[in-house]
């Protein structure tokens, strides 16, 4: 997708298009699906359990320094945020529909989106949990647990605008910087004048 000016704004994930009985496109949407970055080491487990994985199958390393997790705030403010600006906003100046898929976890720590009725919406939000396997062998299945409808500029107002904490607790933070500066004598030496013939 390029810009007025022919830059990049990304690659959308998926794009859903309708076209008639000819082949020509008249109308799509986007689809963006929203993955999370993880923050903490996976090759260190990974290389310990192939050392003897018949042995290791069942190790639990979940008590081991950088076990993996998702980092959701920086999945937010580095991919989500920006996705939605840059190409996003394209698509809503097209005036056609977004839809993100991203897990419920993920959506639980955004901050609450305003939401509209399905027809007002620009953006819907498809919420995805994993369920349990039902019975031995079987594997987790994915599922859609909710469908969030909002606008385009208050869901992002929402998403980038940071909720102020206390002031005072900034300043007391503030004060314990200064105060371990102050504690240190600044070293002060003479320069020459650079400016000097």
């Amino acid at each position: 997708m390029k810009d007025a000016d022919g830059g990049s704004a990304g690659n959308i994930d998926i794009v859903i298009c309708a076209y008639d009985k000819a082949g020509k496109v008249y109308d799509f949407g986007a689809l963006e699906v929203q993955a999370v970055y993880i923050s903490g080491n996976v090759r260190n487990p990974f290389e310990h359990y192939m050392e003897a994985p018949a042995k290791r199958g069942q190790m639990d390393w979940t008590k081991e320094a950088n076990y993996p997790r998702p980092d959701y705030l920086s999945s937010s403010r580095k991919r989500l945020a920006p996705q939605l600006i840059f190409k996003g906003g394209i698509i809503n100046a097209w005036g056609k529909k977004t839809a993100v898929a991203l897990n419920k976890s993920f959506f639980a720590t955004l901050p609450k989106l305003p939401e509209v009725q399905k027809e007002e919406a620009d953006i819907a939000w498809l919420i995805y949990d994993l369920k349990p396997p039902t019975n031995s062998g079987s594997h987790y299945e994915l599922f859609r647990e909710q469908i969030v409808y909002t606008r385009f500029e208050p869901a992002l107002n929402q998403i980038t605008k940071s909720r102020p904490g206390k002031m005072e607790d900034f300043i007391c933070h503030l004060q314990e910087k200064v105060d371990e500066k102050l504690e240190t004598p600044p070293i002060n030496r003479t320069l020459e004048n650079p400016f000097s013939k």
